[in-house]
């Protein structure tokens, strides 16, 4: 590793991950020390029984009714965001444990067909996602709600993207090189392994993985962190009266 990967791709994965994971942790942990209301913040209608109020939670966090009552084209592309951003994260699986059955159902050449072609589609779905909600806000009257952050965070997200869209239509390296990379991580002994050592790709994957560390980072500082708090409040909306 040159000193530029070493940084990026090396020592700052380790921070980024500490600071993530024990930041994240600290705003849960703030979020239990809230004094609970003693007044019920359920909205109308109600539902009928525990199992519901469940149903009711999941609906909310997972399907944003609230967004598509107010903005369909809006929910759509958040919608396609989300589920990419949770099949992009399934992809990268492979570079832990390669999904054994699949490769065995359409072989290895299959297989990195398979993967270019559905890593690939995603990656543009996710590419045009968030064009699309950056671009938006824009136009008013986004513009005028729109925050410094909200711009850094989708121009960030947009970088990450498009360098992994690099990786998957330009990259010459097999996810066999990416695990060994991982193994080394792992290990503490971050390196590249050869065939990403000597090809061009290696300034893109560390770029890549730089700016994934940066997002690791923020997150627990940012808006981004709704994510984990939009249970417990959909939770709150749904209690009885």
């Amino acid at each position: 590793m040159n000193w530029f990967s070493f940084l990026a791709a090396g020592v700052l994965v380790y921070i980024a991950v500490a600071v993530f994971l024990f930041g994240t942790g600290y705003r849960v942990f703030q979020w239990f020390r809230v004094p609970r209301s003693g007044i019920r913040l359920g909205i109308f209608p109600q539902p009928r029984n525990k199992g519901a109020r469940v149903l009711w939670m999941a609906r909310d966090s997972f399907f944003f009714p609230q967004v598509l009552d107010v903005d369909r084209w809006m929910w759509l592309f958040v919608i396609l965001l989300h589920l990419g951003g949770i099949a992009a994260f399934v992809g990268h699986l492979r570079i832990i444990q390669e999904f054994t059955p699949l490769v065995n159902a359409l072989g290895d050449e299959g297989m990195a067909q398979f993967a270019l072609w559905s890593g690939g589609t995603i990656g543009i779905i996710l590419l045009v996602t968030v064009l699309y909600l950056l671009f938006r806000r824009f136009k008013s009257p986004y513009k005028d709600l729109s925050t410094p952050e909200d711009y850094f965070l989708l121009v960030l997200i947009l970088v990450i993207i498009l360098l992994g869209n690099h990786l998957r239509f330009f990259g010459d390296i097999h996810v066999a090189d990416y695990r060994e990379y991982l193994q080394s991580l792992l290990a503490f002994r971050p390196a590249f392994p050869e065939a990403i050592a000597e090809s061009g790709t290696r300034w893109v994957l560390a770029s890549h993985v730089l700016t994934a560390n940066i997002l690791l980072i923020y997150f627990p500082f940012s808006k981004l962190v709704h994510f984990i708090g939009a249970f417990a409040g959909n939770l709150l909306r749904s209690e009885k009266q």
